[in-house]
């Protein structure tokens, strides 16, 4: 029987709210469905945003009350998944965690809109997200089954130079991998988030999993990514999938830029005064927006009452009536390797002249083979596109009778790995 699934990698950008991302994570998600893929990887932070160029005020020994305001409006935009602080494993997992009252679910809706959106597309999704948990933001990884739902989150253990200023540190035993079967294909599958890739013992961590495919979302736009994912290739014999942001400096959002605090304040402040006449020290308290799913779960979207898209107006973030952009479908054909049986890229109308425009990230998703070779991508300055590859597992086998670094050509009789809370064995 063929062990061959076709994978995809988005190179989406994160828009100018998460309601609205999480719209966009749809519409791509169901045009890889129509094209016969089995799993889709969204990159670093897709939902609730990479904070590109933010310095929250920040300098050693001082902050800002401007930098305070940025972190507010960044903590607003990020996903609400109903865990707790030091996480909460198989409890969360299983949703044996205590509910609020009156209420059927934990969190804001998003891990139930997700579910949703693989049920239905028949996909399984892995997105990077920022989680908002008490306090605290955490960089992580999600993966979505279209049959069982949410079968494992993990937060970035180390977060990167200036992201250590916003993001805590994830527990490592959420580097366990995640076992699932998709056509008769058995799939063990772990994520490393962004230069966690450059960590070698983390790597060492899920290759003695016995991990076949490797998940990189990203937000590292240089063109030295390449060659790191294609070195994960070879020395951990698995598939590679890293999907990152093509973004230009027009398309970052206006709490980034630095405009979001003054109009958001005035916008909530002038809307408080003219809906409930309430006195001058409260006319700043934040508004919400509820977004109700198909599947009746209630996501509540701290938001201004006013967000723009385009030339448009939209009440309270509510993205329901932006229409699909066009999409054209582009077929490339260049040599691959047996592993490469087709690529195809789906192409967003680009939203400005790029002659015109800065990126400040130019994107680099590929997908790699066990042994290196990069089947598809890396693509760059090429917004809101998809790469799709068929691909055949058992390359992943045919590559151990060279190297198997979790197993006996790791000499595991001289060299030991252990980490706090995390089991190394293979999962079953």
């Amino acid at each position: 029987m063929p062990q061959t699934l076709k994978l995809a990698s988005a190179q989406s950008r994160t828009l100018s709210t998460t309601s609205e991302t999480l719209h966009a994570l749809e519409r791509t998600t169901r045009q890889a469905a129509e094209n016969g893929v089995d799993i889709i990887l969204f990159p670093e932070a897709y939902l609730g945003g990479y904070p590109r160029t933010c310095t929250f005020g920040n300098a050693v020994g001082g902050r800002t009350s401007q930098g305070r305001d940025q972190f507010l409006s960044y903590f607003h935009v990020a996903v609400d998944l109903g865990d707790t602080p030091s996480g909460a494993g198989e409890d969360w997992l299983e949703r044996r965690l205590e509910l609020p009252k009156g209420k059927k679910y934990r969190g804001d809706g998003t891990r139930e809109e997700l579910e949703r959106i693989a049920r239905e597309t028949g996909v399984f999704v892995v997105t990077g997200l920022v989680e908002r948990c008490a306090g605290t933001l955490y960089c992580g990884a999600l993966y979505v089954c279209p049959k069982m739902g949410v079968l494992g989150k993990r937060r970035k253990v180390m977060p990167t130079g200036s992201e250590r200023m916003i993001w805590g540190q994830g527990s490592p035993s959420t580097l366990r991998a995640v076992t699932t079967e998709i056509k008769g294909v058995k799939l063990t599958m772990a994520a490393a988030i962004c230069w966690e890739n450059y960590m070698p013992l983390l790597r060492q961590s899920l290759y003695s999993q016995n991990v076949n495919l490797w998940l990189a979302p990203t937000a590292d736009a240089r063109d030295s990514w390449a060659s790191l994912m294609r070195t994960i290739g070879i020395e951990g014999r698995c598939i590679v999938v890293s999907a990152n942001q093509c973004v230009k400096k027009s398309q970052l959002p206006e709490w980034i830029t630095g405009e979001t605090a003054t109009k958001a304040t005035e916008s909530q402040a002038n809307n408080a005064e003219h809906a409930t006449a309430e006195p001058s020290h409260n006319r700043s308290r934040r508004r919400s927006t509820i977004t109700v799913t198909e599947d009746k779960h209630e996501i509540c979207w701290p938001a201004a009452e006013e967000q723009s898209n385009g030339g448009k107006s939209l009440p309270n973030g509510d993205s329901s009536a932006i229409e699909d952009e066009p999409q054209t479908a582009v077929q490339t054909t260049k040599p691959k390797s047996r592993l490469a049986q087709s690529t195809t890229h789906f192409t967003a109308q680009a939203q400005a002249d790029p002659n015109t425009d800065e990126f400040v990230s130019r994107g680099g998703s590929c997908i790699i083979s066990p042994f290196g070779e990069v089947l598809s991508g890396p693509l760059w300055e090429k917004e809101d596109e998809m790469l799709i590859q068929e691909v055949d597992f058992e390359d992943c086998e045919r590559g151990r009778l060279d190297i198997d670094v979790a197993g006996s050509y790791g000499r595991l009789d001289s060299f030991h790995l252990a980490v706090d809370g995390l089991d190394l064995n293979p999962p079953p």
